[in-house]
C-alpha cells in the first residue's frame, strides 16, 4: 500500500444527478408529498390566484430544506444535506419546482 491511499480524499461525487433524484423523491413519496409538497403548492396557487408575489422563496424554500433532509435520512447517505447540497443546488431546486408546478396552476391543477 502506499501512503497516498490513506491521504487521499474519498471521492464524494455521487453519480447521478442529485437534484433531479431529489425532485422526484419529493413528488413521489406519498408522505413527503401529504405533508409537505402538496401543502407548499397549494399556498403557491393561493398567491398565483390572488395575484400575489410567487417567488417568495420562504415556501418553497422551507419545503426543498425539508425534502432534502427526508432524502438524506431514507436514503442514509451517511452525510448531513449541507456536505452534499450547495447553495446552488437548493436555488436550482427553488426555481425549477417553482416554474414546473406554475404551469400546472395555470392549468388549474391545484
Amino acid at each position: 500500500m502506499k501512503i497516498e491511499e490513506f491521504t487521499k480524499a474519498p471521492d464524494t461525487k455521487l453519480p447521478f444527478d442529485l437534484a433531479d433524484d431529489v425532485v422526484v423523491f419529493m413528488r413521489n413519496d406519498p408522505v413527503f408529498y401529504r405533508k409537505h409538497y402538496f401543502p407548499a403548492m397549494s399556498t403557491l396557487a393561493d398567491k398565483f390566484r390572488a395575484k400575489k408575489e410567487i417567488y417568495d422563496t420562504s415556501i418553497i424554500g422551507s419545503m426543498v430544506d425539508k425534502g432534502m433532509n427526508t432524502y438524506c435520512k431514507k436514503y442514509k447517505l451517511g452525510r448531513k444535506p449541507a456536505d452534499i447540497f450547495t447553495t446552488d443546488d437548493r436555488t436550482s431546486l427553488i426555481n425549477r419546482i417553482t416554474s414546473e408546478e406554475l404551469e400546472e396552476i395555470k392549468k388549474g391543477s391545484y
